[in-house]
């Protein structure tokens, strides 16, 4: 009832809009066209002819509700100022273009033609008269109103139309009159002003006949306008006062000062419309417009199997994208795992600045116990003053044995007893204590000698930590001057940066080719165009999934820039690579020295409370160690002292039993004589006393 009694307004408009959607939504779900199930009757009055036409078919209504939409614009746009470029045609062309012309006769093609043009050519009038006032160039301005002539000389046509001259009767005279009235007038507004710009361009000559030109077509139009409103007359005597004058000046400067030959109209280049205005978009689904379908919860299950039809378009274009990234990418991986490349630590300089935490909490911890290193030097002199004690009274007992057995291989000599021969076991100790205690110090000097060993071992470890503790328990400054640090020329700095740069790009076309790969992903998801799936004929299924499908274009060329970059990036990044490989070789072996310096001094930390255990470990060792040898230097010497006085005993009772010595024969002052000569009868020597070896 609304739609039908429509105000004239522009709520009248939105009210024609509302319907017109609300209709395509029904027609798209209930069968109401023609010949179809659900058909109704529909009645109409012609416009021009007044005859009622009937016809059971919903897209009449629509097709009614079309034109009234664009008479009623028409209305409210000879109502409005004339500022605005929108216009009428709209409405009309979505008739032309998507309905039948047989409903009736005010909706054949040429009508509708007619009322298109019509609309097109008052909108481009209103442009036209907003130009001039705006002063916008001569050339603008003239193609401005060639277009206006464009659209009145399409609109004439269709008037002069048998069809349209039989249906609008008088009024076809009317308006065909009128409307070559207004051709002939714009386009002597169009030469007018292609005078003007040869006048800017000191062409004198096309300047008069183009004012001479725009001079006869507008006596054209006068002669056209006899009948017309008395505001029409003014305007075109106006005009014939600007033109006139205006082709009079110019005759005159040209023939008595210029001289130009003036040049055939036909010989110069016609003036080419330029179409500026639009006419209002007809979009039955949009919902702005149309508002909620109020049909929403109707859906065919045709609609449904198109959704599906949709979503596996959507899902193959997602199939053929994500199989070039997924090639990319891999190639992408496969390239920078042969690089070794991680833009993070590709340089480490900043680690070179600063001590590191693991670092920093050692001296921090040594801080608090300076007494560090002198408890360590204090426990390695104490260490070292028990084991020179052990091995001094082990020295010792082992002194006295030895001198213990020479005296008894004295005494054995002097008592007659071959000496032991060489290389063979040393004689038994002279008493049973004796025994006792070199088996006891053999046992401690194997021990010492094991102990000696470990305790050396010791000695090394700790002379070797005992620098790098006293560094750590040290200014911190002393710490990190310690630390190694690279020295690099500014070429490789600049390697460097340039590497890193390059890095960076890697990364930020990865992380745009993630994004947009969401941003795709998220885009199918939502997508849900069962809505116009619904009000869409199956014929127009293909055409609506191309068109719809054309949102993911934009997104589509973006991840294709973002591929075809790949190759030149990855060449760079090659490039940059090889010059980085001296200075990757320089910053390793650097790395490595810090490292292992780092865990050097780590290490020492860490093997103080070892060293301060194992040394208290060896002083006890020795402690003990010490209390027994000297209890057994205590009874080496008691046993040597015995052993002692027992060979003297012996080697006196040995004296007592020896007879005593004979004197020797003086030795004889001369010659002896012959007689006394052995063999002459001389004493037998055997009847000498024998000499007795004491």
């Amino acid at each position: 009832q609304s739609a039908v009694n429509v105000p004239r307004d522009f709520e009248g408009c939105s009210t024609l809009r509302k319907y017109f959607g609300q209709l395509h939504y029904l027609q798209s779900r209930i069968p109401m066209g023609a010949e179809q199930e659900a058909a109704v009757p529909i009645t109409w009055t012609e416009i021009f002819s007044g005859k009622t036409v009937t016809h059971e078919d919903i897209k009449y209504e629509q097709a009614c509700i079309l034109y009234n939409l664009g008479a009623l614009h028409s209305m409210l746009g000879a109502m409005d100022k004339r500022v605005s470029e929108e216009c009428a045609a709209g409405a009309f062309t979505y008739l032309r273009d998507h309905f039948p012309h047989s409903y009736s006769v005010d909706m054949s093609h040429q009508i509708l033609n007619l009322n298109i043009n019509l609309m097109l050519g008052q909108a481009q009038e209103c442009l036209l008269e907003k130009s001039m006032l705006d002063n916008r160039k001569s050339f603008l301005v003239a193609r401005i109103s060639a277009q206006v002539v464009d659209y009145y000389k399409e609109a004439c046509r269709a008037l002069e139309n048998s069809e349209t001259a039989s249906l609008l009767g008088k009024i076809q005279k009317d308006w065909k009159k009128l409307v070559q009235m207004k051709i002939y007038y714009f386009a002597a507004v169009a030469h007018l002003h292609m005078g003007k710009q040869a006048e800017e361009q000191q062409k004198f000559g096309e300047r008069v006949i183009y004012f001479q030109s725009a001079l006869d077509k507008l006596n054209e139009a006068i002669k056209l306008a006899k009948g017309q409103p008395e505001t029409v007359q003014e305007a075109l005597r106006f005009t014939m006062d600007v033109i006139g004058g205006k082709y009079n000046s110019a005759k005159k400067d040209n023939d008595f000062i210029y001289h130009e030959a003036v040049p055939a109209l036909d010989t110069l280049q016609s003036v080419k419309g330029a179409p500026l205005v639009k006419a209002l978009p007809v979009n039955p689904t949009d919902p702005a417009v149309t508002g909620p379908d109020i049909f929403a919860k109707l859906v065919p299950m045709a609609a449904h199997e198109a959704s599906s039809l949709y979503s596996e378009e959507k899902a193959k274009l997602l199939r053929d994208v994500m199989a070039k990234i997924e090639a990319k990418n891999e190639v992408l991986d496969q390239f920078m795992d042969s690089m070794q490349l991680d833009p993070e630590t590709v340089d480490n300089l900043d680690m070179y600045n600063h001590i590191p935490p693991v670092l920093m909490e050692k001296c921090a911890a040594l801080s608090v116990r300076p007494d560090t290193v002198k408890n360590l030097v204090q426990s390695m002199q104490v260490l070292s003053g028990v084991f020179t004690d052990v091995e001094a009274s082990l020295k010792e007992i082992r002194d006295l044995l030895e001198e213990d057995e020479a005296q008894e291989r004295k005494l054995q000599e002097l008592l007659g007893k071959a000496p032991a021969p060489q290389g063979s076991s040393p004689p038994p100790p002279s008493s049973a204590g004796l025994a006792e205690v070199s088996k006891e110090c053999s046992k401690y000097m194997e021990v010492h000698e094991k102990a000696s060993f470990t305790n050396t071992e010791l000695h090394k470890a700790m002379n070797l930590h005992i620098g790098n503790l006293r560094l750590l328990s040290g200014p911190l400054e002393q710490v990190r001057a310690a630390l190694p640090s690279p020295a690099l020329t500014e070429d490789d700095k600049q390697v460097l940066q340039n590497l890193k740069r390059i890095l960076a790009k890697v990364q930020e076309m990865r992380d745009q080719r993630m994004s947009l790969e969401q941003q795709l992903r998220e885009m199918i998801q939502k997508d849900d165009i069962t809505t116009s799936l619904v009000t869409t004929d199956r014929s127009e299924m293909k055409k609506l999934f191309e068109e719809q499908l054309k949102k993911y274009d934009q997104i589509k060329v973006y991840l294709e820039q973002n591929l075809a970059a790949q190759e030149n990036v990855l060449k760079a990044l090659t490039d940059a690579n090889v010059k980085y490989a001296a200075v990757r070789k320089a910053l390793a072996e650097v790395e490595h020295k810090w490292n292992t310096t780092v865990q050097t001094l780590v290490a020492s930390y860490e093997a103080y409370e070892d060293l301060m255990k194992k040394s208290q470990e060896g002083k006890d060792f020795y402690t003990d160690l010490e209390g027994k040898a000297a209890k057994l230097l205590e009874k080496a010497r008691a046993a040597c002292q015995a052993a002692e006085a027992n060979r003297q005993q012996i080697l006196e009772k040995e004296m007592k039993k020896q007879p005593p010595p004979r004197p020797t024969a003086p030795k004889p002052l001369q010659k002896k004589p012959p007689e006394l000569e052995a063999g002459a009868g001389g004493l037998d020597t055997g009847d000498l006393p024998p000499l007795v070896s004491l």
